[in-house]
This record gives structure tokens, C-alpha cells and sequence, in this order.
């Protein structure tokens, strides 16, 4: 029979991902919430007390930390530096990002995370490839020569990942053939668009075909304009159930533009976002990027030309950033960060609650919202007393 570890915390305030509670005592059972309690505040030491206790927090678009980028090193080493140095920002699960590449490199990242999800490596969900078809027009920082259309024989090797985790594509649903959307998800993928320059009508058509989610809304996208809505328009219509990505670092999208989309949407359809490169969890300030060399200052990564090349935002930022910058209330941030990512990959049973049958994937932080510590199903990767 199966031993498994049981720990207990007493959570001072505890958010179970809908609703703020006081005095909580939580214990996680192996990977699991057993239980979730009221209780007087422990006066020994040996439970472990938390100012704020909260459902970790899921990144869906992150290309690497702590000095790997997925692209450079498509292994399964890199992913477990990715997880370890965003676990401290509140990360307890990812979908590691690889940006437009040949078809050997996203061969390669395929099998490091197919390994990673065979090993059940902690903290990684799938993959998300953001590209290759994406309309060169709004590349971005993508090397343009990566761009391609797609040849679904390649294309079927690299999708077995949607077998045993999560899989997302962003893709230009102008850059692909009739029927690719609709293929791609009959195979598992949740379709995003990104990097497009497609009409509002062809963003709507691909809507209609599957595509879940827009990928750092307000980025790289046709933008909405009175005549032709593009697919910025697109994103924020409600009638069919999309999300949208943000990248809430004050950099890449306005604070009064995040105000207006979420206004438009509704922060249940918002999911924050990092679009982190290896600068986040590293002390470099200049780093290699696909092959360009990219500067870090004042929050921010950019090539030579001023291009954003990703980000140097963590999940925790994007949280307080949420509540100053965008005025939304904490138990929204929260969400945005935990709850809405769950329900874009399907995961809401599993993630985004403290609740008994719940992963003890958690986070721990001060009144200001500052990571102290974090557990990923059920084991403390973060914080003090670590073993």
C-alpha cells in the first residue's frame, strides 16, 4: 500500500478560488487536498502559518528562465529549470513555449516534453508551439525566415503530445489551408491565433473552426479600428467562448487598453500570461535570442532595434501589476493567474481551487501579494523550510 505524506497549513486569509476565507487549515494528502477547514490559529510550530494562501498560478506562454530559453535547449534538463525558477514567482504549472523553429528543434522540444510528461515531471502540462505559420507581416521578434506554412505529414509527428498532456498551436488562420484549424483540433490542439494579420472576418471564421484562445492580445494582431474590427475585434466579441492571453507587464499593452478589453470580455475570459525568455530568474542583462542579442532594462527585454523580445515579466508581477496597473480586484488577479488558465486547458477539476480532490498545487504570499512559498502537488519547491 501506497504511504503518502500528509502536511497541514494554517492560512491566515485563504482565497479558495472564488471566495476569500479566514483561519483555513488546509492538508494535502500526497499530491491532493485532503481537506480544507476553519481553525484557531496554531500555537506550536509544527503547522506551518501563511499571511495568504492561494491556488498556484499557470503560465501558458513561457519560452524559458533562469538562463534557458526552450529554443536554445529543447530538453528535459531545460524544462526543469524553467519549472524551478518559476516556481519562485508562484508558477506551479506551465505550457513551456517554443517560438518559430525548424522542424528538427520543434522535434527536439516535442520529445523533451513527451519525456517530461512519461516521467510526470512536476509543474509542465504540454507544449505550446507559437508558430511557425505566422504571417511575416507580424512577425514580431520571429525570425521570419522560420515562418513557413505548414505540411501536415511533418506536422503529425509532433502532435503526440496531445495524447498524454496539453497541446496549443498559435498560428495566422490566414497563413493556413482550409480545414487545418479544424484538423488541428479533431488532433487534440487548442488553436490559438497570434502573430496574424487576418481581416475580422477571417478571425471570426476561425473562430468558428475551433480557435480557442488569442495569443498576447493587443500584440503582433491586426488592431480594432472603426471600420474594420481585425482581429483585436475579433477577441473581444462574447458571443462564442474564447480567452485571451495579456501580457500584464506595462510594456507590451497599455494599462487603459488591458482596462478596455477586459471591460469588453470580462476578466473570466483573461488569462495573465509572461511570454518570460531566460532573462526572468537571471541576473544577465544582455543574453543570445534566436540568433539576435537582446538587452534587459527596466523590465523589459528588446533587440538592438527596440523589438520586445518576450518578456522579463513573472507570474507574480503579473498578479500585482493586475491589481495596481489594470485596477482589478485581488480575487480577479488571482484568477486571471490560476482559475481562468485551468478552464482554457480544461484542467478546472484539477487546478484553480483549494478544495478537497484539488491538486496541492499552492501558493503562499505576504499582504503585498510577494511569493513566500510555493507547492507543487503537494511538495514545497519554494519558500523557507525547505528540507
Amino acid at each position: 500500500m501506497t504511504e503518502y505524506t500528509v502536511i497541514r497549513v494554517f492560512a491566515e486569509r485563504l482565497f479558495d478560488g472564488e471566495h476569500w476565507l479566514t483561519n483555513q487549515l488546509v492538508t494535502f494528502k500526497g499530491q491532493m487536498i485532503e481537506s480544507v477547514e476553519s481553525a484557531t490559529m496554531p500555537t506550536n510550530g509544527e503547522i506551518e502559518r501563511l499571511d495568504v494562501l492561494a491556488p498556484g498560478f499557470i503560465d501558458v506562454h513561457v519560452n524559458g528562465g533562469g538562463g534557458a530559453l526552450f529554443n536554445h535547449t529543447p530538453t528535459i534538463e531545460a524544462l526543469a529549470r524553467m519549472v524551478a525558477v518559476h516556481a519562485q514567482f508562484g508558477t506551479v504549472a506551465m505550457m513551456p513555449t517554443l517560438i518559430s523553429d525548424d522542424y528538427d528543434v520543434m522535434s527536439q522540444a516535442h520529445h523533451a516534453v513527451c519525456q517530461a510528461l512519461e516521467q510526470n515531471m512536476a509543474g509542465i502540462l504540454g507544449m505550446h508551439y507559437e508558430g511557425p505559420y505566422l504571417n511575416p507581416i507580424r512577425k514580431g521578434v520571429h525570425n521570419e525566415s522560420k515562418l513557413r506554412k505548414p505540411t501536415e505529414g511533418t506536422l503529425s509527428t509532433l502532435l503526440n503530445v496531445s495524447r498524454s498532456g496539453k497541446l496549443m498551436v498559435t498560428l495566422a488562420p490566414e497563413q493556413v489551408p482550409e480545414g487545418f484549424i479544424e484538423w488541428l483540433v479533431s488532433e487534440g490542439a487548442i488553436v490559438c491565433i497570434g502573430h496574424s494579420a487576418a481581416s475580422y472576418d477571417q478571425a471570426r471564421q476561425a473562430v468558428m473552426s475551433g480557435v480557442r484562445g488569442f495569443t498576447h492580445l493587443f500584440n503582433a494582431m491586426t488592431p480594432l479600428v472603426s471600420r474594420e474590427p481585425g482581429v483585436v475585434g475579433a477577441a473581444l466579441q462574447t458571443d462564442l467562448p474564447t480567452w485571451c492571453g495579456l501580457i500584464a507587464d506595462g510594456h507590451h499593452v497599455h494599462p487603459a487598453a488591458m482596462r478596455v478589453a477586459i471591460a469588453a470580455k470580462g476578466s473570466e475570459h483573461m488569462l495573465l500570461v509572461t511570454d518570460a525568455i531566460q532573462s526572468v530568474g537571471s541576473d544577465e542583462k544582455e543574453m543570445p535570442f534566436l540568433g539576435k542579442k537582446v538587452r534587459r532594462s527596466e523590465g523589459k527585454v528588446t533587440t538592438e532595434d527596440g523589438t520586445l523580445a518576450g518578456s522579463d515579466l513573472d507570474m507574480a508581477t503579473a498578479v500585482r501589476n493586475a491589481i495596481s496597473l489594470i485596477g482589478r480586484t485581488p480575487a480577479e488577479a488571482l484568477q486571471m493567474a490560476s482559475l481562468r488558465p485551468a478552464e482554457f486547458l480544461g484542467l478546472e477539476h484539477q487546478f484553480g481551487r483549494i478544495k478537497p480532490g484539488y491538486r496541492a498545487s499552492l501558493v503562499a504570499l505576504n499582504e503585498d501579494f510577494v511569493v513566500k512559498a510555493t507547492w507543487i502537488d503537494g511538495q514545497k519547491v519554494w519558500g523557507s523550510g525547505m528540507a
